[in-house]
């Protein structure tokens, strides 16, 4: 059985493309970043790690839950989720749910800390 882990220097270097050998990094647009504090996609999600998530999916599903570990495909594992289906009318159910995997092809956004449609629509009141 695999175990939950960080990215650590093995994930970096799989999202990272070395300039002949110097240390920085080429950019999708041919860019290059001399930053050596450049946070990169896995590794935020990395540090949400324990964290609460707000989660939206595709269609009309957004899920709010601890992260307990993912892997390269964010796949997630979630504890003490609430999910929130909206219907066509614009209702917003709420579902408790003790633990999940949650397939990460569906996913669309991340908000670390985030709290969920309810409380968001709660403090525009």
């Amino acid at each position: 059985a695999q175990e939950s882990r960080g990215l650590g220097d093995v994930y970096k270097r799989q999202y990272q493309r070395r300039v002949r050998g110097s240390p920085y990094i080429l950019m999708a647009d041919n860019s290059v970043d001399q930053s050596s504090n450049q946070l990169l996609p896995l590794e935020l999600v990395d540090k949400c790690i324990g964290s609460r998530l707000w989660i939206i999916m595709k269609g009309d599903k957004e899920l709010v839950g601890t992260l307990l570990g993912f892997d390269d495909y964010v796949n997630m594992v979630l504890e003490d989720v609430i999910e929130f289906e909206t219907a066509p009318d614009g209702t917003i159910t709420p579902r408790k749910l003790d633990q999940i995997l949650l397939n990460g092809s569906n996913v669309c956004l991340l908000v670390p800390g985030g709290e969920g449609p309810i409380d968001n629509l709660e403090k525009k009141k």
